[in-house]
């Protein structure tokens, strides 16, 4: 599958390890890792029109409204660098946006190869969370316990994004179900879903997601 062009959506509730794997994904044959979280918080961090309006929407851990990402996404998919392919990693997160995205792509040219869907029990992800740090100077994230308070690159101090807190992990799990379990029922009907056990270490999941993808690489 090296060099591939693919264009996927890779969907999970939050705490799944969505962008762990896109991430190495995308670095392993050179496919544009799209997280709207991280282009969400980008646009929070540096006061954009976009962020003020989307800020409280991301910090209850709320879904943002759609036509908000839609705008995010159509944008950042006419980028050249979308041409080698991508992985979409936190949209769509509903049927709505799903619907949108099936009328966005064929005027750009492009059409949809696979969604990834990782599969997590609801009480590893807690756990997962709740020992998710960010450091205040650097941004690195950290995995560690309530008595950690250094980051372990530059030694800035860490604090607990308001999402990651134990309540607002809870609700975010519950808008998850509510909101983008029906996508994987739409996927499904479409034969594009490929459903990957997230339990493991990442390398365990990684191996699953390449075998789903290319399943002539088993073994190798």
């Amino acid at each position: 599958m090296t060099g591939s062009r693919k264009n996927l959506i890779i969907l999970g509730a939050p705490g799944a390890g969505k962008g762990t794997q896109a991430k190495r994904l995308a670095g392993d044959f050179s496919w544009v890792h799209l997280s709207t979280g991280d282009m969400l918080r980008e646009a929070i961090d540096k006061g954009t029109p976009l962020g003020v309006r989307v800020e409280s929407y991301v910090k209850a851990g709320d879904l943002v409204p759609d036509d908000l990402i839609i705008e995010l996404v159509g944008e950042r998919l006419q980028q050249p660098d979308c041409g080698s392919g991508f992985l979409l990693d936190g949209f769509p997160r509903t049927v709505r946006q799903a619907r949108k995205l099936d009328e966005l792509l064929p005027g750009l040219g492009i059409h949809l190869d696979a969604v990834l869907y990782i599969r997590v029990p609801d009480d590893l992800i807690v756990e997962r969370l709740s020992r998710r740090f960010t450091c205040s100077e650097c941004g690195q994230m950290v995995i560690g316990s309530a008595g950690i308070s250094e980051c372990p690159e530059c030694g800035g101090g860490l604090m607990r994004r308001p999402d990651d807190e134990p309540d607002t992990i809870i609700h975010r799990l519950g808008v998850y179900r509510e909101n983008t379990r029906p996508l994987i029922d739409l996927y499904e009907a479409k034969r594009l879903l490929f459903e990957i056990d997230g339990t493991g270490s990442a390398e365990t999941v990684y191996d699953r997601i390449v075998s789903a993808l290319d399943p002539d690489s088993k073994g190798e």
